[in-house]
């Protein structure tokens, strides 16, 4: 098992002297999806929730979210990220709206996890806008599906033959 890189000799929790790493193109994506009522759904399609443009809203605030990602999860970077994307794709057959995240910097280390904060941020989002609807939305499968660049190399979620199970 790989040593935890958070985690100092003694146990106490650190955040990462990443001084000494190389500078690379750094990407990350992850997805997650808000499953709810087709009636739910279909407000959010026509335009017509009350708090406005649910996808709208949802892809801004992911974008927003990711940037702020060090104030939120306390042992991650400050970093300078040169482009963040979110997209928000309706879904019949969930019924739900599907999100997706992309992250990149070029920098010392990863975007991981601004990546999955873009994509569970613009989730909340999403339950947050049309919650008055129907408040048995759920929001499932949030996850890392790549990451590219740095030390520990590339990752793809379905290269590991037991990532659809912990998914």
């Amino acid at each position: 098992m790989t040593r935890l890189t958070h985690v100092d000799a003694s146990g106490k929790a650190n955040m990462v002297d990443v001084g000494d790493k190389a500078v690379t193109q750094r990407v990350a994506q992850a997805e997650g999806h808000v499953v709810m009522l087709p009636e739910t759904l279909a407000l959010i399609r026509s335009g017509e929730a009350k708090k406005g443009d649910v996808l709208a809203t949802a892809r801004i605030a992911g974008i927003m979210a990711a940037k702020r990602t060090h104030e939120l999860i306390p042992l991650c970077h400050p970093l300078n990220l040169t482009k963040v994307k979110v997209d928000c794709t309706i879904d019949e057959a969930l019924p739900g709206v599907r999100v997706t995240g992309e992250a990149r910097v070029t920098g010392q280390t990863g975007v991981e996890m601004e990546a999955l904060t873009a994509v569970s941020v613009a989730c909340l989002t999403i339950y947050d806008m049309v919650k008055a609807a129907d408040r048995a939305m759920r929001i499932e499968g949030i996850r890392l599906l790549a990451k590219s660049g740095g030390k520990s190399g590339d990752f793809r979620a379905g290269d590991r033959p037991d990532a659809e199970k912990t998914a």
